[in-house]
């Protein structure tokens, strides 16, 4: 069967755009009709599908919003529960997400499954929409026959990592852009408001400037002959830097000196926390075997240096020994999780207490971002009125002598 895209007007005259799965494209305008819909214009997707090289999927390279993605797996689950069957419901989500990168990928696995395909192996051929968390849950819930249980714990798990990404972003936001608008206010006054005062001071030799005043001079007259050498320094250092951090040593030396950085890294270190135990209760819950869930768990904390200390817990869970061991002697994570994990394991409750660590770090990491955001705008502010007020005070002063001399 092949897959059209169509655009169209429904019975209340409104454009309406979708997928819609047939054998030929007169079987698809025949289905749109008795649907109400009034076909503007259908395009066979398959067929630019089976252009793309290696036969890869065409949708392979497109991206999702995590709110486009939550709402479909909510979907999707909420079919399955109702015990919709699996291509039906695909067939019906394909049709009813307003994402068209989503919605050809979602038709595209009913064509799959209809084939003899399994979920978990549809998804993985998109990882640039559905991540190694995601693909694995789908495994153990298609293994165990709980899918629509396990879809409605991903688009949980899936907002809950949103909401925390949302709000550590926005922290980082208004920092970054008082940086810029300072550079850039620095650079005009020193390339064009400067200069024209310098000018004035040179026709007045019987004036002694301060020191201030002259360090400005020399400040602005550096950025007026260097400003392409400064760019182009700015740019190597950044790529420089980028292919440092990129290599394996660099990364990890880079990861162990973040955490150490006042405020950004204690809040480094709660988001990762909360990353991991967030995301290995939920592929515990969703039974993912422990290996597993560790192996994939060390790739979302986003940082090597407590990567290790997973990896070092996989070794010791491999062994047949405990995880909260190794975890405790890194000295990464903090006694808190450590003590939660270590009473989870004895108890056999272990998926319990991640969730309650993870809700606790959640609620930490909110308020350590509320913290940071109230003391970092008054600071910025405070940072860039002084430098612009030096700026304006080794101008004036002078000035201010040459009226006096003037008068």
């Amino acid at each position: 069967m092949a897959i059209f895209e169509y655009r169209g007007l429904n019975r209340a005259g409104k454009n309406v755009r979708g997928t819609v799965e047939a054998d030929n494209s007169k079987t698809a305008r025949s289905r749109l009709k008795k649907d109400g819909i009034f076909v503007i214009d259908l395009k066979d997707k398959s067929k630019s599908t089976k252009k793309n090289k290696g036969n890869k999927p065409s949708s392979q390279g497109g991206s999702v919003g995590v709110e486009v993605l939550s709402t479909m797996t909510r979907q999707l689950a909420s079919l399955l529960k109702a015990n919709v069957p699996l291509v039906d419901a695909l067939g019906a989500v394909s049709e009813q997400v307003e994402n068209a990168t989503l919605s050809e990928v979602m038709a595209e696995m009913r064509s799959s499954i209809n084939e003899g395909g399994s979920f978990h192996r549809g998804l993985a051929k998109y990882p640039k929409i559905f991540d190694t968390t995601y693909v694995s849950m789908c495994e153990a819930g298609e293994m165990s026959g709980t899918l629509d249980v396990i879809l409605i714990r991903l688009a949980e798990f899936t907002e809950a990592q949103a909401a925390l990404n949302t709000k550590v972003r926005s922290a980082m936001i208004y920092p970054v852009v008082m940086m810029v608008f300072t550079t850039l206010l620095l650079g005009v006054l020193s390339v064009f408001v400067i200069p024209k005062i310098v000018s004035v001071f040179e026709s007045f030799p019987e004036i002694t400037l301060p020191w201030y005043t002259i360090a400005v001079i020399h400040f602005s007259e550096f950025v007026v002959s260097y400003w392409h050498v400064l760019i182009v320094a700015g740019v190597i250092l950044y790529f420089l830097f980028r292919s440092w951090k990129n290599t394996p040593e660099g990364r990890a030396q880079w990861d162990a000196l973040f955490l150490k950085f006042p405020l950004v890294g204690k809040l480094a270190r709660m988001v990762a926390v909360s990353r991991f135990t967030r995301t290995l209760a939920t592929l515990l819950t969703g039974g993912v075997p422990m290996l597993a869930a560790l192996g994939i768990v060390r790739n979302v904390v986003n940082n090597e240096v407590i990567a290790k200390a997973i990896d070092q817990g996989r070794e010791n869970v491999s062994e047949g020994e405990s995880i909260a061991s190794p975890l405790k002697k890194s000295e990464q994570f903090p006694p808190l999780v450590i003590h939660m994990i270590s009473i989870g394991e004895k108890t056999g409750d272990l998926e319990n207490m991640l969730i309650q660590v993870s809700e606790a770090y959640d609620f930490q990491v909110k308020s350590a971002v509320d913290g940071i955001t109230s003391l970092m705008e008054p600071l910025m502010i405070i940072i860039m009125g002084c430098v612009i007020a030096f700026i304006v005070f080794a101008i004036m002063i002078p000035i201010f002598e040459l009226s006096n001399i003037g008068g």
